[in-house]
């Protein structure tokens, strides 16, 4: 268990706080100088899914060192477990915009984010070989 802290200190925690500052920081620019023409508002969406992957990010670390899973959960899943977080909370922001999100459409949308991360957690799951990690 000592080897998950000093892990995340040195690979997430400069990258959560990069994503953090700079989405907020962003987002707080568009909003406050910018009138909502074609550029600021995709800026807008990309800056928001900087700003909800940053702060999900040590959460998603704790959850995935906290429930591990067979075979262990590298790097690069838990960045892509927290982009989706990202990518559905500006989905959803987008599909407020035109009005056409309701609770339901936003759980269908959970659920299929979910179902697409579970089936690339099980398709990973189905190529690895306990015998490549240098045995």
């Amino acid at each position: 268990m000592k080897t998950h802290q000093p892990k995340f200190l040195r690979m997430f925690l400069p990258l959560t706080l990069v994503l953090t500052l700079t989405g907020w920081g962003g987002l707080f620019l568009i909003i406050h100088n910018t009138v909502p023409n074609l550029m600021p508002r995709w800026s807008f969406f990309f800056l928001g899914v900087l700003a909800l992957t940053g702060p999900i990010l040590p959460i998603i670390f704790f959850l995935n060192q906290r429930f591990p899973s067979d075979p262990p959960v590298e790097d690069m899943v838990i960045l892509r477990q927290s982009l989706w977080v990202g990518v559905f909370g500006s989905t959803v922001a987008w599909l407020q915009l035109g009005r056409v999100l309701t609770p339901g459409l936003a759980l269908i949308l959970a659920g299929v984010f979910i179902l697409i991360e579970f089936l690339l957690r099980l398709f990973e799951r189905s190529r690895w070989n306990p015998n490549q990690n240098g045995d």
